[in-house]
């Protein structure tokens, strides 16, 4: 995929956010900004990556969910980083200061993690990921398992069950207007940019969608997820990219992987269901854990664990890892 060469001047240019110790944005209780930035080259698209901790320390990749970025972890990375990690992730293609390409596609974000996962070492490593990222993370471990040595799972467990069936004589007709639409919508995204707003209207935006965090949180997320221009504030996700845009594939898909994974795996799932969950129940992960798998339902916490619950949630996987 080859970065977009569109001429609109709201149009969002990645450049390097700031790190730790730099001056500037808000701040929250708990949250570190990285020590290091450095991009990776994959296939031609340039990638945003930040890394917390030691440089010699032992390296850790994490990969966030659809449409946040990877200063979504700086509250969380932290913790692991104090644990004596070298804590590695990066923002996925469109999002953050990751370079916006022509087209998405699953096996191009999966192609992404693995230029990454090389460029940290060569060895096994633990994986962890969140909703999307954690989904991305079992199609990589699938694909070469022989480089992860755990896996952890944050919530990103889709399962079938908010994907309800389709008569078999109507799916003709869907894939017909569904590709109507998507083709639509490419037509319209080719000058389309994120709608402004003040600092304060973003994070109210996205308090819609993530109406269980802190509003403080959401607030420190612009300083760094957004850039401003003359006429206010907008969001670096790419603008011709929308909810589920993943490219041919089902959700389901990731799950189904599961039961085939031969490294230690630890799954956490959130149970209240919320608007960016997957909808997914104790039943569903514990039919498909493998034998190396560990499960961990939280009572009374939504989709974004490890942002609501950073503490309990690193705790988790710091034991898993030792």
């Amino acid at each position: 995929m080859t970065p977009s060469t569109a001429t609109d001047t709201h149009r969002y240019r990645p450049a390097r956010a700031r790190l730790r110790d730099e001056p500037g944005g808000s701040t929250y209780p708990g949250a570190r900004r990285p020590d290091r930035f450095r991009t990776v080259d994959s296939d031609g698209l340039a990638l945003a990556v930040w890394e917390w901790g030691e440089p010699d320390a032992p390296p850790l990749m994490l990969a966030h969910g659809g449409f946040d970025f990877a200063g979504t972890y700086d509250r969380f990375a932290p913790l692991l980083v104090d644990a004596g990690w070298r804590v590695v992730s990066w923002d996925q293609r469109g999002h953050g200061d990751s370079e916006h390409a022509d087209l998405y596609s699953w096996e191009a974000d999966r192609r992404d993690a693995m230029a990454v996962l090389d460029s940290i070492s060569q060895d096994p490593i633990p994986l962890v990921g969140h909703s999307k990222g954690g989904a991305l993370l079992l199609a990589l471990a699938d694909a070469v398992p022989h480089r992860v040595s755990h896996l952890v799972n944050l919530d990103g467990l889709p399962s079938s069950r908010s994907w309800p069936d389709v008569p078999e004589h109507n799916r003709t007709q869907m894939r017909r207007s569904e590709l109507a639409e998507w083709l639509d919508h490419r037509r319209a995204a080719a000058t389309k940019v994120r709608r402004p707003g003040t600092a304060a209207e973003l994070a109210e935006r996205r308090g819609r969608m993530n109406p269980r965090l802190d509003p403080a949180w959401l607030e420190y997320l612009v300083g760094i997820g957004a850039y401003e221009q003359p006429d206010g504030w907008r969001w670096k996700i790419d603008a011709s990219m929308r909810m589920g845009g993943f490219g041919p594939w089902r959700p389901q898909w990731s799950m189904d992987l599961l039961p085939s994974m031969g490294m230690p795996v630890l799954c956490v799932l959130g149970l209240d269901i919320e608007l960016m969950g997957w909808g997914t129940l104790p039943e569903d992960v514990l039919a498909k854990l493998p034998p190396t798998g560990t499960f961990v339902p939280l009572e009374g916490v939504g989709h974004f664990v490890h942002i609501e619950q950073p503490d309990l949630v690193a705790g988790h996987v710091l034991e898993f890892l030792s």
